[in-house]
């Protein structure tokens, strides 16, 4: 954990406890913090950033370009889609590689705009609502299939907190631990198949329930939906991967302490907890 306060007294207060009170020890140590805490600021933006990117820059955009300068929709959801365009472009060309968060919101993008061409009567308007919702359920379940979760990267900031002793044993979880990378998948599924559950149960409800009843009644589904992703996603995902993070950072740096010094450390280093 980072601590919120300023840290320079306690550097002072160190100095002056393990550098004989000189004003060098304490400039030192001042330093030394002052460094640390611009890294892990540096650390946090790092893995916030692919969110920031591929999720909060095209919806800004499009909230920005529809009611702030009042395009229609469809021209919104068309520029917005530039940036997760360009990302999933760019990542193909760059590392022979598909960026999933940004080609998700450009389907999903996609998706938004073809449906707006869809007009009907109000069951019909309720019930493709929640192909978006499907759409990324979708996008998520195969991400799973395909070894590479997509909702990791909205996890992982939650867990390692910018913390550097943090992030290298995540690193070597997701190396070594099978266990790990079994509640990292599972996170992500779990996610997928309740936004999958949430679409379904909204379009049986559209076809099957009065539309006065369907206005207030697809937000409830949508708030328990999201209620559920957490809840189930946290017990069987996040929380058991924070445990496994927590348990492995105080084993290196018990590991350390014995030694005397710092260990190497990196991705292809294996866990010091148990792998399986």
């Amino acid at each position: 954990m980072v601590s919120t306060g300023d840290p320079r007294p306690a550097a002072k207060l160190m100095g002056m406890t393990t550098n004989t009170g000189t004003a060098e020890g304490s400039t030192t140590e001042v330093s030394t913090t002052e460094k640390s805490a611009t890294g892990g600021r540096n650390r946090r933006l790092r893995n916030f950033l692919p969110l920031i990117v591929d999720v909060a820059v095209p919806l800004g955009a499009y909230y920005l370009l529809k009611n702030g300068f009042g395009m229609s929709t469809l021209m919104a959801l068309a520029l917005s889609s530039v940036v997760p365009a360009v990302r999933t472009g760019w990542s193909v060309w760059r590392a022979r590689e598909v960026n999933g968060m940004a080609a998700l919101i450009l389907v999903v993008n996609v998706v938004s705009l073809l449906l707006s061409f869809v007009a009907g009567d109000p069951r019909l308007m309720m019930a493709k609502d929640s192909a978006i919702s499907s759409t990324i359920g979708i996008g998520i379940i195969v991400s799973v299939v395909l070894g590479r979760p997509m909702m990791t990267a909205g996890m992982k900031p939650w867990v390692v907190k910018g913390d550097a002793g943090r992030e290298a044993a995540w690193a070597r979880l997701q190396g070594g631990s099978a266990r790990f990378r079994r509640a990292e998948r599972m996170f992500s599924l779990v996610w997928g198949v309740v936004l999958l559950a949430e679409c379904v149960v909204r379009v049986v409800g559209a076809y099957s329930l009065p539309v006065d009843t369907m206005v207030w009644l697809g937000n409830v589904i949508m708030i328990v939906a999201m209620v559920l992703g957490f809840l189930v996603g946290g017990a069987l995902g996040a929380g058991p991967m924070a445990a496994m993070v927590v348990a492995e950072t105080k084993a290196w740096a018990e590991r350390e302490a014995r030694q005397g010094e710092p260990v190497v450390s990196g991705p292809a280093t294996a866990p010091l907890i148990a792998a399986a």
